[in-house]
């Protein structure tokens, strides 16, 4: 298990599982299916809601402030955080407790209201069921409010199916869309059991059984199928991940009968609150401790380990946040991309996505000597001008910018580099076309790296495992995707049409053995980090190997 696992057993024990999650995210961040404990996010925010929020109450009950009014404001504020940050910083926006907790503020004065306060609404409720009745034949009119509670179930049902089948992972979440759930789910309860949905669809036996189990099983369902993506090494099939969810509602079940039921009712209550807090204690202890001595070592071979457990710093490496955008940052962000400027030296613009970028290191290395090196690249944005992409705002924007840039600086060597694999890579004659009318003459264009399955340290792993024999290999064709291979080849000769220079990583870096994996005997000599981007020392070797003039 890597040891990030581990660091988030350790935030989940200590109700920071959100902030834990929070700072491995970015744009080079492992995959989601391969976290068994990224679920604990929202244990983490609503653990901390369960904090904070009751302090608030008290202090406001000691001073005397309206509940409902600090809930709301509470909630609105919240709210408002979410939407001025759900665009300019997803991550944050996302994991952010304060933009997060308007969500079960709106159920705070749900609660208040219904419990506690119900005449806060009734006059309101009134004059919808008088108009109600006016809209409808005086025979079906119905004085005790039936058809609004059946209008508020049905309408909040529906809302919550439409964010389930609209909402992608494209789209920027919470933001807005979060309104559709929230407001649906506020809708469906405060209707009441008695209103149409509740009484004849959520009453249902079968689903109040999975009522009766959902925490447990929220709880066990993502472990069992990020396992078994792990294990396979990729997406399992079908039956794989059919058998994962029918295992997970038996544990569920088994949880609910075995543990939460006897903890939450019988005797002993304060015995069971000491044990559990020192249980947690425990296993809060053991996840910081493994993580921060790199995991357990005696469950593979320490080379294995060290492949395994090899940790690159991306961000640091590829000049993040600065000189490569992070997905949602636009060109203004390369105003504090500092470059180092000798008036002896010829200039080299390296431009593109982030396998431009991870160029970077090979260019600084092997080229400043002879160059000043410019990094202008981009997260998801092939150099490609005119270009729009649905899933990367302010690309054509950014491309538009780096195009002028070059027209003012004229920089002697202009480097073209992105994972073509993602994009129409055939209009990049338009960008070399561009950049011969201002008068570029050197014009490199770098074409796919080597792509893996899944990251390399993993396709190395899963290869000792096929056999526990076999050394770990310095090239390998095991888990190789060869696709880019076959890019390469029609890049190569549209290009030489062109008349541009093409650079082939595949040339370099590939032979009938199959691809480098690694320059060395330690994780830090990996030639790749993930599935594609290459390391300091992969970047390094590579551009080593390009010609200088």
């Amino acid at each position: 298990m890597s040891t990030d696992n581990w660091a988030n057993i350790a935030g989940g024990a200590g109700f920071v599982a959100n902030f834990v999650l929070w700072n491995e995210s970015g744009y080079f961040d492992r995959a989601a299916e391969t976290k068994p404990l990224l679920h604990l996010w929202s244990l983490g925010i609503e653990e901390q809601f369960y904090i904070v929020f009751p302090l608030l109450l008290w202090l406001a009950w000691k001073r005397r402030v309206n509940l409902l009014t600090i809930t709301v404001a509470i909630a609105l504020v919240s709210f408002g955080l979410n939407i001025s940050k759900y665009k300019s910083d997803a991550v944050a926006d996302f994991h952010s407790p304060q933009t997060r907790f308007w969500e079960l503020m709106i159920g705070a004065v749900l609660a208040y209201t219904q419990l506690g306060k119900q005449d806060i609404f009734a006059q309101f409720k009134r004059r919808l069921v008088h108009w109600l009745g006016r809209t409808v034949p005086a025979h079906r009119q119905e004085t005790n409010g039936s058809k609004l509670r059946n209008a508020q179930s049905i309408v909040g049902a529906m809302l919550i199916v439409v964010g389930a089948a609209v909402v992608t992972k494209e789209d920027h979440f919470p933001g807005w869309w979060a309104l559709l759930p929230t407001l649906g789910a506020v809708l469906v309860i405060s209707a009441g059991a008695q209103a149409w949905i509740n009484r004849w669809i959520l009453s249902n036996r079968i689903l109040v059984w999975f009522g009766l189990i959902s925490f447990p099983l929220y709880l066990w369902h993502w472990v069992l199928l990020s396992f078994a993506h792990i294990n396979e090494g990729g997406i399992p099939i079908s039956q794989i991940r059919i058998t994962a969810v029918l295992v997970s509602i038996v544990l569920a079940w088994l949880t609910y009968t075995l543990v939460e039921k006897p903890l939450r009712f019988g005797k002993h209550s304060n015995a069971k609150t000491s044990a559990l807090l020192v249980l947690m204690a425990v296993v809060g202890g053991v996840g910081y401790s493994t993580y921060a001595r790199s995991g357990l070592p005696f469950f593979v071979p320490k080379v294995i380990q060290e492949v395994a457990q090899s940790r690159y710093d991306a961000k640091q490496g590829y000049r993040e946040g600065s000189c490569f955008l992070d997905t949602d940052q636009d060109y203004t962000t390369f105003n504090s991309c500092v470059t180092h400027v000798d008036a002896r030296k010829k200039t080299l613009l390296l431009w593109g996505d982030s396998h431009a970028a991870h160029l970077y290191p090979g260019y600084q290395a092997s080229f400043s000597d002879k160059f000043n090196i410019v990094q202008r690249t981009a997260s998801g944005c092939p150099p490609i001008t005119g270009m729009e992409i649905g899933s990367r705002p302010h690309c054509k924007k950014i491309n538009d910018y780096v195009m002028d840039e070059i027209s003012r600086l004229r920089p002697d060597k202009v480097v073209l580099a992105a994972n073509w694999q993602e994009y129409d890579w055939k209009q990049i004659d338009v960008s070399i076309i561009q950049l011969k009318k201002i008068g570029i003459a050197s014009i490199d264009v770098v074409g796919p790296v080597p792509q893996w399955k899944e990251s390399l340290p993993r396709q190395m792993y899963l290869y000792f495992r096929s056999d526990p024999l076999h050394r770990v290999p310095d090239r390998m064709e095991f888990g190789l995707d060869h696709t880019f291979l076959e890019v390469d080849v029609a890049m190569s000769q549209f290009t030489t049409k062109l008349g541009v220079n093409y650079l082939s990583p595949a040339g370099l870096l590939c032979n009938e053995a199959g691809c480098i994996t690694r320059f060395g005997e330690t994780s830090d000599s990996l030639s790749a980090w993930d599935d594609a981007h290459l390391t300091s020392i992969g970047s390094i070797k590579l551009v080593s190997q390009f010609p200088r003039n």
